[in-house]
């Protein structure tokens, strides 16, 4: 950027903004759905604001998009055209709404919640840090009854009960390592499982909530699973630890591991097949993500020729291998991709209500929103959104899905209903 009469130093501007709300880089991270040592580099100059981004910034932090946008984006004149909030005293008005909500949720997440805020997911992800290194103290369980506790667990994550998930995983995590420790042979190896999927969920509930814990989790769970010596586990593990690869930004990476154990497993029987094909979708988003169109597109098609081949199979631990789970990865990697315009025809056609779990359900109903949101469509945003809300209370409220509405509703459109919606899902404080 040059020093001319119209430069803005962006990554000063977002500094003092950060700064005056009294948030850390992680806080306002979280906020926006990015990693602290992106918002780093952010306000260092380091790293290029696009538009979506520039939006979720001005949107949490209070500045005028077009202060950002002028020269953030290489097209910033037109951008601008049709980002000119109503009036300045309505700026005004609506600046100092979202720095109060801004200010709440920076130090929620900073400090902790209070009783209000207890029951809301992003708490229980926190204290993951704490728990991964420092589990409390439990006595081994019988295998049947550990596996009891860890179908009581899926449950809770299924249906996207991430509260209660929360509670949940640090007793489960430490009975099962406890009963690992006392086992040998085939149950040792029986306990090793259930320990990896109860890593694999810590690592899911971490990741919705954008904490480094994920690392740490998805470690632990895919080293359990090869010891557990199942394969069907050690796809799972290896899936999570995939996710939280592609999300610090190493997506090649991901779509190495997960495309090595996917032909580790066989794909002619239904259970081993059908986790093949949720690494698949999994490795086509994380190419995607990555900019690799052909690479993302190919893994697609290869699942959806392994789901049209194979029957459908139900129960899989955190992700179904179905028809619709493969459209809906679909419209993900179109959003990633820069071109939800060819995921509409499928959102279309999708059945979201046949999928098998309100937590997937919900993913579906957030991609969609993103893919509407990415065309400009505020209102069918917003429906999406709504869906979330209906399916899933406690998903609409994980980060990302806060700074999608905050971006709806500071955005140069009004949607009518989103700032009560904003106000009930913890975007804004009122």
């Amino acid at each position: 950027m040059g020093n001319g009469p119209g430069f803005v130093d962006v990554g000063a501007l977002i500094r003092g903004a950060r700064n005056a709300a009294r948030l850390t880089q992680k806080a306002l991270g979280a906020l926006c759905g990015y990693s602290a040592s992106a918002i780093s580099r952010i306000e260092s100059n380091q790293m290029r604001l696009d538009y979506s981004v520039a939006v979720r910034l001005a949107g949490v932090l209070g500045i005028p998009l077009d202060r950002l946008t002028h020269s953030s984006v290489p097209d910033a004149r037109q951008i601008a055209t049709v980002t000119i909030w109503p009036s300045d005293e309505e700026d005004a008005v609506r600046r100092r709404e979202l720095l109060t909500g801004a200010l709440a949720a920076g130090a929620t997440a900073v400090m902790g919640a209070g009783p209000a805020a207890a029951a809301t997911p992003d708490v229980q992800a926190a204290g993951l840090d704490d728990v991964l290194f420092h589990l409390p103290a439990a006595e081994p369980m019988a295998p049947a009854r550990l596996a009891e506790q860890a179908a009581a667990a899926r449950h809770a994550f299924r249906a996207a009960r991430y509260t209660d998930l929360g509670h949940a995983l640090p007793g489960l995590l430490a009975t099962a390592e406890a009963t690992r420790e006392v086992s040998s042979g085939l149950a040792r190896q029986q306990a090793s499982g259930v320990l990896a999927r109860a890593y694999v969920l810590a690592a899911e509930l971490a990741s919705k909530q954008h904490s480094d814990a994920a690392w740490v989790a998805a470690d632990r769970a895919l080293s359990a699973a090869r010891a557990s010596n199942m394969p069907v586990v050690i796809g799972e593990a290896s899936r999570v630890l995939a996710i939280t690869m592609r999300r610090s930004g190493q997506c090649s990476s991901a779509v190495h591991l997960l495309t090595r154990e996917a032909a580790d497993l066989d794909a002619g029987k239904h259970r081993t097949g059908a986790v093949r094909t949720t690494l698949l979708l999994t490795a086509a988003y994380s190419a995607a993500t990555g900019g690799d169109r052909s690479t993302a597109l190919g893994l697609l098609d290869q699942a959806q020729e392994d789901v049209e081949r194979l029957p459908e199979v139900p129960g899989l631990f955190t992700v179904e291998a179905t028809r619709a789970q493969v459209d809906i990865y679909r419209i993900g990697v179109h959003n990633a991709l820069g071109t939800p315009d060819e995921g509409v025809k499928v959102a279309v056609a999708v059945d979201i209500s046949q999928m098998a779990t309100a937590e997937r359900k919900a993913r579906a109903w957030t991609d969609t929103a993103r893919m509407w949101h990415a065309l400009g469509n505020g209102p069918q945003t917003f429906a999406a959104l709504r869906h979330v809300e209906r399916e899933a209370p406690q998903e609409v409220r994980r980060p990302a899905l806060r700074a999608l509405t905050s971006s709806l509703l500071y955005g140069p459109a009004r949607v009518q209903g989103v700032r009560e919606f904003a106000i009930r899902t913890g975007a804004l404080v009122a």
